[in-house]
């Protein structure tokens, strides 16, 4: 029996070797010292990207916020054509959370003149996308979008469970329309159960589902995750499965309607914490930066700020102690000299650590880590991350030129994408951070501007000119 062709070939072999060793100059790290990172490694050996694999699937994108338009844009950055639905007159929700906002060119189009200055939310996930607006309230926006399901490989939404379906577009309607549509439907608490009918909104689940309890220092409140984890989680399982679905659809000839929502990603998301409660009957607690079974392993201040450190095993707490702190015996003490008991002992043992770290400087530790095996590092704001060596290494910003209605773009070596958007010009975003025989994903489009694309000619008729996923 042949394999299919979407089945992957399996490696023999790996060509790269794994290291413990980080690169050093004059014993600091490349964005401690402020030099430039080391030059390239070798090219990767077997040969530069894969044509967009989805390119000819069409998707039609109901989505708005967050956990939908990032599964959507992912699809979109494998070369979908993502069509996305917006209400008239504002559009998606993040389009007004502002500021920040990028800047509004004088040379904007005129028929966007009226509208306000693209949010840098929205920019964050709604590349290769094109964005058309529909009145769902009215008999003719309806049967737009009607059309638009005929013509399309998957539909994406994110509206209240039955929402959709009152209108005339639920999953039964569209299977009616087109029985091979992939119908994803992305929602607060999934499609049964008592909250099916409530909103879902990232924080609120993040409380809800268990995120929040495990979050925060000890002796304070709750704390929420800095970005909206739960929501970005949700979106990565709703892209594997509309995948999946696409993968089902090539063997059965039929479409699949998908439940996903946030309360069962982020559930699913508690991993070793869920563990513990279901094996071992075990409550969580809050930790702050701490691990509740590895010590250390943590936030430590040194004298100007901070460091997180990991020594997940006696191996690396013996290194720890013997050639970074300089004191062996904290390796021998009974109290410490495993992890079991570190961790009955952790107050103790955290004193003595602080103790040390907190009479040099962070760029002193720094170099005294380096090369050891301990997992280390610094607390890094955003400008940090974006210069940070590796972000410059992987050549994670693409420079893009305009040629006719698409982008073409080139990788280089800036963590960071330059867009040119019709309404602001150049526009920095993360790139897409996977890449395929060592080249990333084309960005084709910026972020669209409200309705930039709903008077477009082809978006009523298909150019299939894709593969096996389309058929």
């Amino acid at each position: 029996m042949s394999r299919p062709l979407w089945y992957p070939r399996i490696a023999t072999h790996s060509p790269f070797k794994r290291t413990s060793t980080r690169f050093v100059l004059k014993g600091k790290r490349f964005y401690e010292s402020g030099s430039a990172p080391p030059p390239d490694a070798p090219a990767i050996p077997y040969g530069p990207g894969i044509p967009p694999p989805l390119k000819g699937v069409r998707v039609l994108d109901l989505t708005r916020v967050l956990a939908g338009p990032t599964a959507t844009m992912l699809l979109a950055d494998l070369g979908a054509d993502v069509i996305k639905v917006e209400e008239v007159s504002r559009g998606d929700d993040t389009r007004s959370w502002n500021p920040p906002s990028a800047p509004l060119l004088a040379s904007a189009p005129d028929a966007s003149k009226h509208l306000p200055p693209e949010s840098a939310y929205f920019l964050a996930v709604n590349r290769n996308k094109r964005s058309i607006t529909v009145n769902l309230k009215t008999p003719e926006g309806l049967e737009i979008v009607r059309k638009l399901v005929e013509k399309s490989d998957v539909l994406v939404e994110n509206f209240v469970a039955g929402k959709l379906a009152s209108l005339g577009l639920g999953w039964e309607d569209c299977q009616k329309i087109n029985e091979r549509l992939i119908y994803a439907s992305i929602t607060g608490y999934g499609q049964t159960g008592p909250y099916r009918t409530a909103a879902g909104y990232d924080v609120i689940i993040e409380a809800e589902a268990g995120l929040m309890h495990i979050t925060g220092e000890p002796d304070r409140p709750p704390s929420k995750v800095g970005v909206a984890a739960t929501d970005i989680a949700t979106g990565l399982y709703a892209h594997g499965a509309i995948m999946a679905a696409l993968l089902s659809r090539q063997q059965t000839g039929k479409g699949v309607w998908i439940d996903c929502n946030l309360f069962e990603s982020q559930v699913a998301g508690l991993a070793n914490i869920a563990s513990n409660y279901l094996i071992a009957g075990k409550e969580a607690s809050r930790h702050g930066t701490a691990h509740p079974s590895i010590v250390p392993y943590q936030v430590f201040p040194c004298k100007d700020g901070f460091l997180m450190i990991g020594a997940g095993n006696n191996k690396q707490f013996k290194t720890l102690a013997e050639k970074i702190l300089e004191d062996p015996s904290l390796a021998t003490n009974p109290k410490f000299a495993t992890n079991d008991a570190r961790v009955a002992n952790r107050a103790e043992l955290l004193e003595i650590i602080t103790g040390v770290l907190a009479k040099h400087t962070k760029d002193h530790w720094l170099q005294r880590f380096t090369g050891l095996g301990v997992p280390f590092g610094p607390i890094n704001n955003i400008e940090q991350t974006f210069n940070h060596p590796q972000a410059l290494a992987r050549k994670v910003t693409v420079e893009v030129s305009v040629s006719g209605s698409e982008l073409v773009a080139t990788i280089q070596q800036k963590p960071k994408l330059e867009l040119q958007h019709a309404r602001a010009g150049k526009i920095k975003l993360v790139a897409p951070a996977v890449a395929y025989n060592g080249q990333k994903m084309a960005i084709r489009l910026p972020p669209p501007w409200l309705s930039e694309h709903t008077d477009e000619v082809d978006l009523f008729s298909r150019d299939n000119t894709a593969g096996d996923l389309t058929r």
